[in-house]
Parts: C-alpha cells; structure tokens; sequence
C-alpha cells in the first residue's frame, strides 16, 4: 500500500468534485460540496444508529435499498443538517436531489444527499438551487480538496486520505474524506465520511468490506458521547480502474479489505485529532480481556470518562480513573490482575500485541513509558516522568486485564474547557 501525497478522493480514477460557498454559512466559508462519477458505483453505506435520523439519512436509506449499484453523484452541504424537520424536510432532499440530476446530468435516483450543521431548521432551498449549478460548473479533478472543506462545520482542517494498492489483477486507488470534530461516538459511525475506489466490487462484497472496516474504525473513537441524527459512512466502487474483486476468500479481497479498513481508520484519527478543544490525542489499547468484544468495551468505557480525559488535559497521570472507568465497563474483570501503563510517542496503534509482555519490552514498543499499576497494586508512581509523558500530543494508555486472548483499540482526546466553549455557543 502506497501513500499519494497530499491525496483527496478525487485521486480516484472518473471523479471529480467541487466546493464551493452558496450562503448557508457566513463569511463566504464553502458550504456545499459535489462529488461526481463518470460512471454508475455499486454502493454500500452504514448510518447512525441515533432513532432522531435526519432526513437526508432516511432518504438515503430507502435510495440505498432500491439502487445500490448506481449511485453518481453525492451533493453534501454543511450548515444546516436537515434534522428533525418534518415533511418539509424530506421534501427539500428530493429537490436537491432533482436539482443536482438536472445540473449534472443524471437521473434523481442516482444522486446521495448528505447534509451537516444545525438540527431543527429548514433548508434554504433558494441558496441551494442557486448553488448547486455553480457546483457543478466549478467541478474538476482538482476539486476533492475544496470538497473535503465545504463539508467541515466545527473541524478546524479537512480530513482526506488517498492510497494505491497493487492487486494481484492490477493496481487500484482507495481514498476518502470526512469531517467531524464533535458528537463524535460510536455505533455507527459518528461523522459524515465518502471513501471510494475505482476498483468493480459487487455491492454485497462492498457492504460486507465496509461493516469490517468501520467496526474497526469510526466505531473505535469518541471525542465526547454524543451520537449525531446525521452520521454516515458512504463506499462507491466505480470500476474505472479494470480490476474487480469478486470472490471474498481471494487474495485481492483480502488486500482490498485491509486498504479500505486502513482509510478508514486513517480518517478516523483525523477525526479525533481534530476534535473540538483536543490537544492530545489517546490511544487506548486493552489486552487480556475474555473476548475482543469485552476488550472493546473495557477501551471504550475508559476513552468516554470524563474524569479521564480532563486528568489528560491537565497533564495529571490519574491512574485511578482509569481503573475506575474499567471496573464500571459493565466487564466482569479481577482487580489484582489488573496492569495499567501509560507512555509516550503514540505507536501503540502500531503493535501486533503486547500480550504478556514484560514491562521492558512495553518500553520498546513505545518510548518512554511507565507502569501506573501492576497487579491491581499501584506500581512505578513517578510524578516527574507521567509529566513528561502527558505534556506530549500522543499519549498511549495500555491495560492488561490478564484474563484472556481478547484485545482492543481505541482512540479518544482530552476534554478542555475549549469544547465546553465551542458547544455553548454553537448556534450563535
């Protein structure tokens, strides 16, 4: 797999794309991105699991059922997320939707509608309309790095990712983008994200890929407990490239798969890194759990403490709010197993595993570390090397349950008063 530089999804072979700024956000910031295929996409999508859906999700929903190997077009605007809107609001969908097949030249059905911004307001469909023919003017294959912008609500910079991957049939391109910064939780998926290929993957494939890929991604972050009305995660496969994977057990699927988790993890990152008010970025691995899923757990009851993630924003190696946030996981666990160490360097995403390592060996995994807890018992209490391990951006926290084969990663951010900033003022 082969990094392209400063890559966005219009790296991908028959895309082109545009963003630009139709007046739904003030001082001329892009707020309406279009991302077109010259050809039709089999696709595969995943949508939040929040009951209060948006009505661009629910649209995209039934449009996914019916037409789910011809999908061309994706028209995305931020500023207003179309949410908890009523009939007019499903009624504004479809007139984007109308709008854009007439500006690009293809049918309604074969056009996805996203939306991001402020629930409970109505669309201005005058801005739209007018916006979208200048989108699709402005269009080019230069155009996905103003696309990832126009996309962006409280995110400080875009989130794009592009790689070329060799296949055994040929050489294929994967790449994304996504925003999100806040209400940003598991269960699925926690932000809006296209990733695309030009590879040809029937849409049953694509569906089974792109489930591994986020439950191993966007599933694994959180930034603050909040699950959107609006959250989606959208895969097209457009063929341009030649190549087609079509058997799940060969070879080339397997690569394919792991290219698309690597993307979408990749943006996942990007997504807690930018999280509102964050200046660390937290990995969390668990190890020695009874099953991967329980291993989950465990990360992710640590990753959504508050307690924890203002002890890291204060640079403060609170160990037992660690602890405490493992012991309440809902996980059956033995506290006089229990190894907790926090380092420095953020390479823990790097590991195979650290199962029953020792604790030199967790050194040379990852930089300067020290064990917090060994044994349910505080263990290397060293106030001088925690503050230099937490005034670092990456910081890397690793629990050992020491009950089983299962594991787990994760990755969260510190909570500042900067977040509490950003969200009291939201809408003014």
């Amino acid at each position: 797999m082969r990094n392209i530089p400063n890559g966005t999804i219009t790296d991908i072979a028959g895309f082109t794309a545009a963003g630009i700024h139709c007046g739904l956000k003030p001082d001329n910031k892009l707020d309406l991105a279009l991302l077109v295929s010259e050809r039709p996409c089999t696709t595969a999508a995943v949508f939040t699991t929040n009951r209060v859906k948006a009505a661009p999700v629910l649209y995209d929903q039934a449009l996914l059922k019916r037409n789910a190997a011809g999908i061309r077009v994706v028209v995305i605007n931020s500023g207003n997320a179309n949410a908890v809107t009523g009939e007019q609001g499903l009624a504004n969908v479809q007139r984007t939707a109308n709008l854009t097949a007439q500006a690009v030249g293809c049918e309604p059905n074969q056009v996805w509608v996203m939306s991001t911004g402020v629930i409970g307001q109505q669309l201005d469909m005058g801005r739209i309309g007018a916006g979208i023919p200048q989108a699709a003017n402005a269009l080019s294959r230069d155009g996905g790095h103003s696309a990832a912008r126009a996309m962006m609500t409280t995110d400080t910079v875009p989130k794009e990712v592009a790689v070329k991957i060799p296949l055994h049939a040929g050489e294929i391109t994967v790449a994304g983008i996504a925003k999100g910064a806040g209400m940003i939780h598991p269960n699925m998926a926690t932000m809006l994200a296209v990733i695309a290929t030009d590879a040809a993957v029937p849409a049953p494939l694509l569906d089974q890929v792109l489930r591994h890929a986020v439950d191993r991604s966007f599933n694994c972050i959180s930034v603050d407990g909040d699950t959107s009305t609006n959250d989606t995660v959208l895969l097209l496969a457009n063929g341009a490239a030649g190549v087609r994977i079509d058997d799940p057990s060969s070879a080339d699927a397997r690569q394919f798969q792991e290219a698309i988790t690597a993307v979408a993890t990749r943006l996942a990152q990007k997504i807690v890194r930018d999280g509102e008010g964050a200046s660390k970025f937290v990995t969390i691995q668990v190890y020695g759990a009874p099953s991967a899923g329980e291993a989950k757990q465990v990360a992710m009851s640590v990753a959504q403490s508050s307690l924890v993630k203002t002890a890291l924003h204060g640079e403060d190696a609170n160990w037992g709010r660690v602890l405490a946030a493992v012991g309440y996981s809902g996980v059956e666990v033995d506290a006089d197993r229990i190894r907790v160490w926090f380092a420095s360097g953020g390479t823990i995403d790097e590991r195979q595993s650290i199962q029953g390592e020792t604790q030199q060996n967790v050194e040379a995994h990852a930089g300067q570390s020290l064990q917090l807890v060994k044994n349910g018992r505080p263990y290397q209490i060293d106030e001088a090397i925690a503050a230099q391990i937490l005034a670092g951006a990456d910081i890397d926290i690793t629990i050992d349950l020491g009950l089983g084969g299962g594991e787990a990663t994760v990755w969260t951010c510190d909570l500042s008063a900067e977040y509490v900033s950003i969200n009291a003022h939201y809408r003014t």
